[in-house]
C-alpha cells in the first residue's frame, strides 16, 4: 500500500480511529447508544482491525460525536487519542525500541519519535498531507478527520490525544499536546500540534 494511504478505490486510514471511539461511546450511553451514532453517521458495521478503513468513514464519526455531543466531545475523542496511542504501544512499536525512547533525554528521544511517527503518519493522517516542522511540532493539511468541516475553534482532538499520550509514554511523562491551529478554521489553515514538556 502507498505511504499517503491511498488505494485505487480512495483515501484509507488506520482502523482505530474508529475502533478506540467506540468504547468511549459506549461508556457515555451503551451499546445503543453507540449503535445510533454509528447508524446516523451512517456506519452499519465495525471494523475488524486487520485492516485499513476508508478515512471517510472516521471523519463522519467523528463529526456526528461533534454534533451529539458538542460538550463533552473534546474530551471523548482525547480519551479515544490515548487509546490509539495505547494501541500502538502495545502492538506497533517493538520492547526494545520503547525501551531506547524512554532511556534518552527528551530531546533525541522526541527527534527519533517524530521521525517514526511521520514514516506511519498515513496510519491516522490517510490523504493528509503530514509534515514535521520539528521534534516538537506536527502538521497535517488537508486532515481527512475534519475537512470541509468549520469551525471558530480548533476540532482534532483525537490527533492530540495520540500525540499527548506517545510522548507523555515515551519521551517525558508530563508531555502536553496543544492543537494551535486547525483546517476547520478556515482557508489558508492546517491542523498544526505543539508538543511541550515543563523542562523544555
Amino acid at each position: 500500500m502507498p505511504e499517503d494511504g491511498r488505494t485505487a478505490t480512495g483515501a484509507l486510514i488506520g482502523p482505530n480511529a474508529i475502533l478506540q471511539m467506540i468504547p468511549v461511546i459506549e461508556a457515555l450511553g451503551g451499546t445503543e447508544r453507540v449503535v445510533a451514532m454509528m447508524t446516523r453517521a451512517g456506519l452499519f458495521s465495525v471494523p475488524d482491525g486487520r485492516m485499513m478503513i476508508p478515512e471517510g468513514d472516521a471523519a463522519r464519526l467523528h463529526r456526528q460525536l461533534r454534533i451529539e455531543e458538542p460538550d463533552l466531545a473534546p474530551r471523548m475523542a482525547t480519551e479515544a487519542g490515548y487509546r490509539t496511542a495505547d494501541y500502538i504501544l502495545a502492538h506497533r512499536i517493538p520492547a526494545p525500541a520503547r525501551m531506547l525512547l524512554k532511556c534518552l533525554p527528551p530531546g533525541p528521544s522526541a527527534r527519533a519519535l517524530s521521525h517514526a511517527i511521520a514514516r506511519h503518519a498515513w496510519t491516522f493522517a490517510g490523504s493528509g498531507r503530514f509534515t514535521v516542522l520539528s521534534p516538537w511540532s506536527f502538521e497535517i493539511a488537508n486532515n481527512p478527520i475534519i475537512r470541509g468541516e468549520a469551525s471558530a475553534g480548533c476540532l482534532c482532538d483525537w490527533h492530540s490525544g495520540v500525540f499527548a499520550r506517545l510522548y507523555a509514554v515515551l519521551v517525558h511523562p508530563d508531555a502536553m499536546c496543544r492543537e494551535v491551529d486547525c483546517g476547520a478554521l478556515g482557508p489558508g489553515h492546517a491542523c498544526r500540534f505543539e508538543l511541550s514538556v515543563p523542562s523544555r
